[in-house]
C-alpha cells in the first residue's frame, strides 16, 4: 500500500468519480441535526457545522459532552439523559453517540424530524471492522433505524501532529456540502433511499494535509480487523491493553485500499447486520436437518 493508515484513535460497487461539485442553493434550507463521537466541540464537527451553515442549511448540534470515541452503537434504554443546551443551535449530550441522536430526534427535534444526519467529521478513518466499534457510525445507524437518511464522515488521522488531519478536516467540511448538495439535488422523494446510510472517509493529502482529495470511490467495507490488542498483567488483576497495526492486502476497491490512494471512500451502510441472499442460502444449507 502506498502509506501506513492505522495512526489511530479507537475513536460489489466499483463506482469512481471526481468530487462533486456543489449545486446551486435551494429555496429552503435543509434541516440538519449534527452529531460525533469527539464531543459537541470537537475541531471536526465545528468545521462541518460552519461550512453546511455557511451553505445555507439549518444546522443544530446535538452530540456528546464528551469524547465517546470507540462506542459503537451503544444506547442507553431508560434511565436518565443529561443534557444542556449550549446556545441556540448546541446541544451537549451526556452519553454515547447514539444517545445524543435518540435525544436529537425526540426531544430537539420532537415535532419534525430533522432532513439529515450528519455524524462528524471524526478525527481519524472509520474504514474496515474499525467502523463496527465506532461511535461515529454509530449515530447514523442510530438515525438510520429510526428513519431519517444519515451520513457518517471521517477525516484520515495523522501522527505525532493533529495539524495534518486538521488541514483535511476542512477540506473534508467542504466535501460534505457537495455530497449534501448532489444528493438533494438528484432525488425528490428523499436525500437516500430507505434504510440505506453512507460512510465517508476522507484521506489527508500530502505531508501537511493542505491539499484536497480529487477523486471518490463508491467502496465496500473491507472485513479485516487492522488492529490487534494484546493485554500485560500488572499483577493486581488489571491488565494494560496496547494496540498494534495488524493491516493486510486490502480488498479491490474497499475502503482501506482507497484511502491509501488519497482517493475519498464512500461506503453504503444499513442500520443492521443482516446478509445478502447467497449468504443466506448457505447458511440454510448448512443448517439443513438440524432438529430442534
Amino acid at each position: 500500500m502506498k502509506k501506513t493508515l492505522i495512526t489511530l484513535s479507537l475513536a460489489g460497487l466499483a463506482l469512481v468519480g471526481a468530487p462533486p461539485a456543489a449545486a446551486a442553493p435551494e429555496t429552503e434550507p435543509l434541516r440538519i441535526l449534527l452529531s460525533n463521537d469527539d464531543g459537541y466541540d470537537a475541531p471536526g464537527i465545528e468545521a462541518v457545522h460552519a461550512e453546511l451553515t455557511e451553505a445555507g442549511h439549518d444546522v443544530t448540534i446535538v452530540a456528546p459532552a464528551a469524547d465517546q470515541s470507540g462506542r459503537g452503537t451503544a444506547r442507553a434504554f431508560g434511565g436518565t439523559v443529561q443534557a444542556a443546551q449550549m446556545s441556540e443551535d448546541v446541544w451537549a449530550v451526556t452519553g454515547t453517540p447514539g444517545d445524543a441522536v435518540a435525544f436529537g430526534l425526540f426531544h430537539v427535534f420532537k415535532d419534525d424530524k430533522p432532513d439529515l444526519v450528519v455524524s462528524g467529521t471524526n478525527a481519524g478513518q472509520n474504514i474496515a471492522a474499525l467502523a463496527n466499534h465506532s461511535g461515529t457510525v454509530g449515530a447514523a445507524v442510530t438515525a438510520l433505524e429510526y428513519g431519517v437518511p444519515a451520513i457518517a464522515v471521517s477525516t484520515e488521522a495523522s501522527r505525532p501532529s493533529e495539524e495534518p488531519m486538521l488541514n483535511a478536516q476542512r477540506h473534508t467540511a467542504d466535501f460534505v456540502v457537495k455530497l449534501v448538495a448532489k444528493l438533494r439535488g438528484d432525488r425528490r422523494d428523499g436525500l437516500l433511499p430507505e434504510h440505506l446510510a453512507l460512510n465517508v472517509n476522507y484521506p489527508i493529502v500530502g505531508d501537511d494535509g493542505d491539499s484536497p482529495a480529487t477523486a471518490w470511490t463508491l467502496t465496500n467495507q473491507d472485513r479485516q480487523p487492522l488492529v490487534k490488542p494484546s493485554y500485560t498483567d500488572r499483577g493486581d488483576g488489571t491488565y494494560t491493553m496496547g494496540l498494534t497495526p495488524d493491516v493486510q492486502e486490502p480488498g479491490r476497491r474497499s475502503d482501506v485500499a482507497t484511502l491509501a490512494a488519497d482517493r475519498i471512500s464512500i461506503t453504503p451502510i444499513e442500520a443492521n447486520w443482516g446478509t445478502g441472499p447467497l449468504a443466506t442460502a448457505r447458511a440454510g444449507a448448512l443448517l439443513r436437518g438440524l432438529k430442534p
